[in-house]
């Protein structure tokens, strides 16, 4: 039922999308558009591919729609591709787009946001200055920020609490998760999604931090055993468009189609919450489960004192880091951090 409604919200929402066919339609290229990894399927079958067909039916223009792994896209290289042109909308990571810059992983620092609501006031209050940079540096509009959820391990091994990850190889996806990560004794492994899964099986890594939902998409439970809930952070992703594209519209037309992108922006929210829970139930045999495969891992129950070492790490190493890198090229980037996320997850970099 929560899918059919999102479907459902989505679909009424684009109807009003012609009214902005008398701008981009003029155009003569189509819309290149490159979405998520195809590994993520509810995400990209059931709410990013429907929507960008709708908007090539509702719009009147032609709209080339890839995921990223089925043309080759490097997660990581997104932002550039903006930049240049090489694309005009694309389903960014942002975290991995962050070597380019390390501001924009201030939205999605490790060890920050302790739960999915918290994620969210942290994102609203981020919003406009991660666009306004954005425009600036990377010829980019963002249209959508949300989350995949909780990112949590995927471990073999004897693993009972966040400290038994010492002496570990995990793979992480940003440069604060990797800090995090040796901050608790573990080695941290970068790999994109896609190697992840061979990775486990062959020993290349003991754990794997991802989403619920996309560890169980991907089969992970069928290479590990222990489950650990604990949020590290919430892979963040956006929709951006490149800015040359989007200022060829009206500022009515830009209105309108941010109108579409809001609804989407929505959609995903709601998935992060329902989605992961159900994946989580899944994944380690316990409840009700509807969206995902079975298995039967062991959940690791996450307890204050667990929370309690991720902040302290999070005080130590990840801020003061991430704060170091950020200012290099931002000097305001402390400051403009403190009086954004820092206020709304009560963080603050000293």
């Amino acid at each position: 039922m929560q899918h059919l409604k999102l479907k459902k919200c989505l679909g009424s929402a684009l109807l009003g999308a012609g009214l902005l066919a008398g701008g981009i339609s003029q155009a003569e290229t189509p819309l290149r558009v490159v979405g998520n990894f195809s590994g993520n399927k509810i995400h990209v079958e059931q709410i990013e591919r429907p929507f960008f067909e709708q908007l090539q039916t509702s719009m009147g223009v032609p709209v080339v729609y890839n995921t990223m792994d089925a043309i080759g896209v490097n997660a990581a290289d997104a932002l550039r591709m903006l930049r240049s042109g090489s694309f005009d909308i694309m389903s960014v990571q942002i975290g991995m787009a962050s070597r380019d810059d390390p501001f924009f992983e201030g939205i999605d620092l490790a060890g920050v946001s302790a739960d999915l609501e918290s994620q969210r006031k942290a994102v609203d209050a981020f919003r406009d200055k991660m666009d306004e940079r954005l425009q600036q540096r990377f010829n980019a509009k963002l249209l959508t920020l949300w989350p995949f959820g909780a990112q949590v391990l995927f471990c073999n091994g004897d693993i009972h609490s966040v400290d038994d990850l010492k002496g570990k190889k995990v793979r992480v996806f940003t440069p604060s998760m990797s800090r995090l990560v040796e901050g608790l004794g573990a080695t941290p492994v970068t790999l994109q999604f896609s190697e992840v899964y061979l990775a486990l099986q062959r020993g290349v890594a003991d754990c794997g931090v991802t989403a619920p939902s996309a560890g169980n998409s991907g089969k992970w439970p069928e290479v590990t055993k222990v489950l650990l809930p604990l949020p590290l952070s919430y892979s963040v992703q956006g929709h951006l468009m490149n800015l040359d594209r989007w200022k060829q519209l009206s500022p009515e037309q830009q209105a309108k189609l941010q109108a579409q992108f809001r609804t989407m922006d929505d959609s995903m929210w709601d998935l992060a919450s329902v989605n992961n829970q159900d994946a989580i139930q899944c994944s380690t045999g316990q409840g009700e489960c509807k969206q995902h495969t079975a298995y039967s891992m062991r959940e690791v129950p996450i307890d204050a004192q667990n929370r309690q070492r991720v902040v302290e790490l999070t005080n130590q190493v990840v801020l003061p880091a991430w704060a170091t890198s950020c200012s290099r090229n931002y000097k305001e980037c402390k400051t403009v951090w403190n009086e954004t996320v820092g206020q709304a997850t009560g963080f603050a970099i000293q």
